[in-house]
């Protein structure tokens, strides 16, 4: 049987609003080293394939696109590719995949942050690229201004959707040109004649488009993986497209297994529609989670939090509510729908986190579905990816 890939999706104390205030977390430590180490260091108890890590420029808000007053949910966040670099030498093994945004952030500095970022990890790095369509974050730049989203509705917003993802890919093509832009063995290195470099295997990228001009090269020599992994979040068409184009992994939400079955087969549509060729996308379902080994515990643990919270939670991702069993149940069963793995979001950070680390992975691996060792030393590994040849060198 091939085993199912799994990944954690992290973000401060959880994914529920009112998990800080859940009792078995410490709240004073969101903002501090240990608590970031101590979860990525669960995760890879856990043999996971890789964790993200949540960003943004603007602050977590209620409301879809504009910022709230709330003063009792958590507010405020590191930056996650910083996060990332500290995290990197307290691990050894997990991939580690944090967002950069392509609305505001120059595709220069995402691709030498995300190189440099390989280079710590020793190959274990990923980059989580994502639009921003939130006015008040644009405001922060002002470079571009965007409407209120209530304002997108009808041809315009669709006009807004294909232009934004229209500069995401065009970032992502600037990264992975960048990340190309040395050679393998532009490094000579050599004390005795005075050579470090090779002039000739540096090279300018030459892009061109309505959202970027690049020359190059990247002032950082080609990582580790030669490309690191591109994952993206995708909810509809223009998204799918967007991920077929230039990603390795697509994140879905699909809500049901026959839901997953009808995703499945709108990424491999897009694929079709854009030409893209090589491997194909490997598609990860998204799940809220919250699991306890006693039945209806989990369920009561997150009605706790609704009522903390004073609302329901709602997500794009489907909601779990159950034991570990029931858990692997539902991700062997929606496998079964074309599904490469799942990225899951813990409820409550670490209480869910370590339930998915001790309890579901032995569970899959008694079943084999999942790894009981790391056989790979690098997150394209992980996933069964090979390191590409750069396209400058085989241009040559």
């Amino acid at each position: 049987m091939t085993h199912l890939h799994l990944a954690v999706a992290l973000d401060g104390a959880g994914w529920h609003p009112a998990a800080w205030r859940d009792p078995s977390v410490r709240p004073g430590g969101l903002f501090g080293a240990r608590h970031w180490t101590g979860l990525a260091a669960e995760a890879e108890r856990g043999l996971l394939d890789f964790l993200t890590i949540e960003d943004a420029f603007g602050l977590q808000s209620s409301r879809p696109g504009e910022p709230d007053d709330r003063t009792d949910q958590v507010r405020g966040r590191l930056d996650a590719v910083l996060l990332a670099a500290r995290i990197a030498p307290a691990t050894s093994h997990i991939g580690l995949v944090p967002t950069a945004g392509t609305t505001h952030n120059e595709p220069f500095h995402v691709a030498i942050g995300i190189a440099s970022l390989d280079y710590a990890s020793h190959g274990r790095a990923g980059w989580r690229p994502q639009v921003a369509a939130r006015a008040a974050d644009a405001a922060h730049f002002g470079r571009r201004v965007l409407p209120p989203l209530d304002a997108l509705r009808g041809p315009r917003g669709r006009e807004l959707v294909a232009e934004l993802f229209g500069e995401a890919a065009d970032a992502v093509e600037v990264v992975r040109r960048l990340w190309d832009s040395w050679e393998d063995d532009a490094e000579i290195r050599d004390a005795a004649t005075g050579r470090f470099l090779d002039r000739d295997k540096l090279h300018y990228i030459d892009f061109e488009g309505p959202h970027f001009s690049v020359r190059g090269p990247s002032i950082t020599p080609r990582p580790p993986q030669g490309q690191p992994l591109v994952a993206a979040l995708a909810h509809d068409v223009v998204p799918y497209e967007f991920a077929a184009r230039g990603a390795d992994v697509v994140f879905i939400t699909p809500h049901s297994r026959a839901d997953a079955v009808t995703v499945v087969a709108q990424v491999r549509e897009a694929e079709r529609t854009v030409g893209r060729t090589g491997e194909p996308l490997k598609v990860f379902a998204d799940l809220v989670v919250f699991a306890d080994a006693a039945p209806g515990a989990a369920a009561a643990r997150k009605a706790r939090l609704d009522d903390l919270d004073g609302a329901v939670l709602v997500s794009d991702a489907d909601i779990f509510t159950g034991t570990p069993e029931e858990l692997a149940d539902l991700l062997l069963d929606w496998r079964q729908a074309g599904l490469d793995g799942f990225r899951l979001r813990p409820g409550v950070l670490p209480a869910d986190l370590v339930t998915i680390s001790r309890d579901l992975v032995p569970i899959l691996q008694r079943r084999e579905a999942f790894r009981t060792v790391y056989d790979t030393s690098t997150l394209r590994g992980h996933l069964g990816l090979a390191r590409p040849v750069n396209r400058y060198s085989a241009a040559r």
